[in-house]
């Protein structure tokens, strides 16, 4: 028994000299039109998913970035403070459980 794939279609209009080129450009390589068209959506739409979504950076930004991670700095100041603030926030949420006033303290 064999699994059909779910296929989606695309259609595309082209001038004839487009489609000329297009179909001369897909015999080159050996593909139908089709195969042809898919493989070309398919590297450019890469690229541009690569070019939002990855992260590139130089071998001196990758020793900073190893550099920071084997030596972070010390907590500044509003680093300590937001500490401070999730802590009291934390010992509220138990205190609140504890006392019943939570929505799992019901």
């Amino acid at each position: 028994m064999s699994v059909t794939e779910e296929r989606g279609r695309i259609t595309a209009r082209v001038s004839t000299p487009i489609a000329e080129k297009l179909q001369e450009a897909a015999d080159l390589t050996g593909a139908t039109l089709n195969q042809f068209l898919v493989q070309a959506a398919l590297e450019k739409a890469q690229m541009i998913l690569d070019r939002e979504y990855v992260i590139r950076y130089t071998r001196e930004d990758a020793a900073m970035l190893i550099n920071l991670l084997d030596v972070p700095p010390a907590p500044n100041e509003a680093l300590l403070k937001a500490f401070g603030r999730h802590k009291n926030k934390a010992k509220n949420d138990v205190l609140d459980k504890t006392v019943g006033n939570g929505p799992s303290g019901k």
